[in-house]
């Protein structure tokens, strides 16, 4: 009675030893394609950075680089130089620093001293001790609305201004005010009766 209760216990022991590694291969966690299980994955990357030995070199073999192919000494000519460049206060299209704008109204002012019509744009209440009159009043407020409006052409005030040379107009068009209003009525009314009858458009009968 002992020896087959015995028997039934290694019989036990040996059936859980053997099922073991079976049930731990389907329960193991998924490998994604690499036959490993992220367990294996993770004692492999401690095992590589415990790893005292590094990777042998592989032989590789290099090709030596050739040589420059270079043009016949007859084909040779001279670069082209380079361009110059045109972002430099040297360019008179080039726009001033608020600095430098405040430093020319300085000079300015400081040349007109003795000047009684002289206004300067820096002052901020009546020019020269006295009050503007009316037709200076005026005068400003065109000025203003002029460059408000773009309509300058001396110089270039902000970066969205076009160049000089692209704002000034043909000799031809400056004087040129187009058709006249008048001109324009009569021939769409010529051009709206129907020919041949002196009817209108919409005159069917």
């Amino acid at each position: 009675m002992e020896i087959s209760r015995q028997m039934r216990s290694g019989a036990l022991m040996l059936a859980v030893v053997g099922f073991g590694p079976l049930l731990s291969g389907c329960v193991g966690g998924p490998t994604y394609g690499t036959d490993k299980t992220a367990g294996e994955h993770l004692m492999d990357d401690l095992g590589n950075v415990v790893s005292l030995e590094g990777e042998k070199p592989k032989n590789l073999k290099y090709q030596p680089r050739p040589n420059l192919v270079m043009p016949p000494s007859s084909q040779r000519t001279a670069l082209v130089q380079p361009q110059t460049s045109v972002a430099s206060k040297d360019n008179p299209q080039w726009l001033e620093s608020p600095e430098e704008t405040r430093q020319r109204l300085r000079d300015e002012a400081t040349e007109n001293a003795n000047s009684s019509t002289y206004v300067s744009p820096l002052a901020k209440g009546p020019a020269n001790g006295r009050a503007l009159t009316a037709d200076e009043q005026q005068a400003a407020y065109r000025a203003a609305r002029r460059e408000q409006m773009g309509a300058y052409s001396d110089k270039r005030r902000f970066l969205s201004d076009p160049p000089l040379a692209y704002r000034a107009l043909p000799e031809d068009q400056i004087n040129d005010l187009g058709e006249p209003e008048q001109d324009k009525e009569r021939r769409r009314k010529k051009e709206a009766e129907v020919d041949g009858t002196g009817r209108k458009w919409w005159q069917v009968f």
